[in-house]
């Protein structure tokens, strides 16, 4: 689509953070004024039994609880013209920006990043989901730790037949695939989400996948193939046999997601580290202050000039009107022509791990990286001692992001006449 939309659903858009194979996603603001990442998805993904089943996850997806690990689901909209979600934004890098600039992360604080986003997972494997499309690009890390993001486009991921000549879709997940979906199976279990999760520390450790190469086809036969062993090389012995067994091929081998989190805990207990002290040490070496708005970032008056109007069209003391969910779908979906646009996922938003596969039809070509950091070394864990006092919890907890956000700007702009 040409140019930024002013409106998606009820949200006002104040600009475009990426694009991908996905479709577009923007920063936008409820009328009341919370930020949200609103999503856009591409025309060549809306056939009717995409939508059907975006709904129903959708439905699924607000009743994710128990977890600070995944961006909350808000809103949706499957049966627009473009089907949208609008979900929590979340401000941070991606860890693929974080890794590409400051380098792979000490064992200790992979393993603590394993063991949150283990527990972030069982919260979506609880209510019947996957996320089906775990990699480094979408795991946000802010100030409150590691975020999952992109749960609920999942929906779109396996219902086209001839899935591999998506290459807009392939490029930039073919290398955290696994090999059950590069089989062409369309029905993976809890197990694929074992696989993505393993590629993702994989990469936080190292800086590389397990499957490589020049063209994305040739990637897919390697993912594919029994006899090709992941590279496991960089790997910290610590790690190696824990990410070596999610990474398996036969989904019967990989461990299960408490598994998962206790061989990440032992590791942290051989560091001498507690969970919560190791978790303290990941968002010190990760965390950036993404949270106030830089120059140039700020929300135009323009916006919150609309998001007044809207405000009042509203009515003083009305409901907010039901978002698209909460009625009943129409009779038909309308008939999309398809998009011929082909790039990476809406928050991939970082473009070095992809310069190899440009060869692969409509590949994408690299992507803005908003709010990431570049240069340095990642610092390292704490030195293991004995014992370690537990710090004294600087964030007793996780309020959502959309109201931190929110409260800076609103402080910000709240002596504008215009409003």
């Amino acid at each position: 689509m040409n140019g930024v939309p002013g409106q998606i659903g009820r949200y006002t858009v104040e600009r475009e953070l990426g694009s991908g194979g996905m479709g577009e996603v923007y920063l936008a603001f409820s009328p009341a004024g919370d930020p949200v990442a609103v999503k856009l998805i591409r025309s060549d993904r809306l056939d009717p039994v995409a939508r059907a089943r975006f709904e129903k996850e959708a439905l699924i997806a607000r009743t994710v609880v128990g977890t600070n690990r995944v961006a909350r689901f808000l809103d949706a909209d499957p049966y627009a013209e473009r089907p949208w979600l609008a979900m929590e934004y979340v401000p941070g890098q991606t860890l693929l920006s974080y890794v590409n600039g400051k380098g792979p992360l000490s064992a200790p604080l992979v393993a603590s990043l394993g063991a949150l986003l283990a527990e972030g997972l069982q919260a979506v494997h609880a209510v019947g989901l996957l996320h089906r499309d775990l990699k480094p690009q979408n795991v946000m890390l802010g100030a409150y730790g590691p975020i999952l993001i992109d749960f609920g486009l999942g929906a779109f991921l396996d219902t086209a037949k001839d899935t591999l000549s998506h290459s807009g879709m392939i490029i930039g997940t073919v290398r955290c695939m696994p090999p059950e979906q590069a089989l062409g199976q369309t029905k993976v279990k809890e197990s694929a989400d074992v696989y993505g999760l393993g590629t993702v520390l994989l990469y936080a450790a190292t800086g590389h996948y397990p499957y490589d190469g020049a063209r994305w086809e040739a990637i897919v036969g390697q993912v594919a193939s029994a006899d090709q062993a992941p590279d496991l090389s960089g790997l910290p012995q610590a790690l190696e046999p824990l990410i070596g067994s999610m990474l398996a091929h036969d989904p019967a081998d990989r461990p299960s997601l408490d598994a998962v989190m206790a061989g990440c805990t032992s590791v942290l207990a051989v560091e001498g580290l507690s969970p919560m002290a190791a978790r303290h040490a990941l968002i010190d070496a990760t965390a950036t202050d993404t949270e106030e708005p830089t120059p140039g970032n700020e929300p135009s008056s323009a916006v919150w000039r609309r998001i007044a109007e809207q405000a009042v069209e509203l009515g003083e003391g009305e409901d907010v009107p039901d978002g698209p969910l909460d009625g009943p779908p129409p009779a038909a979906p309308e008939p999309v022509t398809a998009d011929a646009e082909d790039a990476q996922d809406p928050q991939d938003v970082d473009s070095g791990e992809e310069a190899a596969e440009d060869d692969a039809p409509g590949a994408a070509g690299p992507e803005q990286s908003p709010g990431s950091a570049a240069g340095g070394t990642a610092p390292s864990a704490p030195a293991a001692e004995a014992p370690v006092p537990l710090p004294v919890p600087r964030k007793p907890g996780r309020p959502p992001a959309s109201l931190r956000v929110a409260e800076e700007l609103r402080s910000r702009y709240a002596a504008q006449p215009g409003l």
